[in-house]
C-alpha cells in the first residue's frame, strides 16, 4: 500500500494564483506506511527505515539489520540534508530511545496552508534520490564479486584434471602431532 502525498501552495494573490487551492502541485511515490497512531513509515532506503510521528512532530531514523558506520553516517547526512532544507531544527538532533536510532524535532511552519509533514517526506524524498546511486554502485560491485566466485573465467580457475592430488598434503600430517604445538611429551612430571 503505498500513499500519494500532494504538497500545494497557498493562494497568494489572484494575479499571482498559481494553481487551485487543494490542487496537486508535486508527487512522490515512496514505499511508506501509515501506522495506527498516524505515524508514516518510510522503507525506501537501504540502510535505515524513517519514521514520521506527525502528532510529536518529530521524525526518527532507526537501522535496519545491522548498526554499522555506514548506519550512522547515513543517519547524520539524513538529518544534515533535513536541517540544511529547514525541515528540523538543527538543535534537536539527538539519540533516540531505542538503540542505534537518532531523533529530531520537525519545524513548525509560518505560513499558512503548509504542511511540515508533507514538507518532510518531500525532503525525505529528496534525500533518498540523492543516495540511489550509491545502492546501485554497491549492489552492482556485490554482483561482480558473487559473479566472479561463483561462476569464474577461465583464467581465473583450474579443471580438476589440472591439479596433482597426492596422499598427504600441507604441513598438519596425521599421526605427526599428538598434542598442542607438537610439544606434548617434553614437560612430563
Amino acid at each position: 500500500m503505498s500513499i500519494e502525498v500532494s504538497i500545494t501552495d497557498p493562494q497568494t494573490d489572484d494575479d499571482q494564483k498559481r494553481t487551485e487551492p487543494g490542487e496537486t502541485q508535486l508527487s512522490v511515490k515512496l514505499n511508506m506506511r501509515k501506522g495506527s497512531d498516524g505515524s508514516v513509515m518510510i522503507f525506501d532506503h537501504e540502510d535505515i527505515d524513517i519514521i514520521i510521528l506527525p502528532e510529536k512532530s518529530k521524525i526518527v531514523a532507526l537501522p535496519k539489520d545491522l548498526i554499522t558506520d555506514e548506519t550512522y553516517e547515513t543517519q547524520n547526512q539524513l538529518f544534515k540534508h533535513l536541517a540544511k532544507k529547514g525541515v528540523i531544527e538543527y538543535d534537536s538532533i539527538k539519540g533516540a530511545s531505542v538503540y542505534g536510532a537518532f531523533e529530531a524535532t520537525i519545524q513548525k511552519s509560518v505560513f499558512e496552508g503548509a504542511n511540515p509533514i508533507q514538507l518532510t517526506i518531500l525532503q525525505i524524498a529528496k534525500f533518498i534520490e540523492d543516495e540511489r546511486p550509491y545502492f546501485e554502485a554497491e549492489k552492482a560491485y556485490f554482483d561482480r564479486e558473487e559473479k566472479k566466485l561463483l561462476d569464474p573465467d577461465t583464467d581465473d580457475s583450474t579443471d580438476l584434471g589440472e591439479v596433482p592430488h597426492e596422499e598427504t598434503k600441507g604441513s598438519l600430517r596425521p599421526g605427526w602431532i599428538r598434542g598442542p604445538y607438537g610439544i606434548y611429551d617434553m614437560y612430563r612430571v
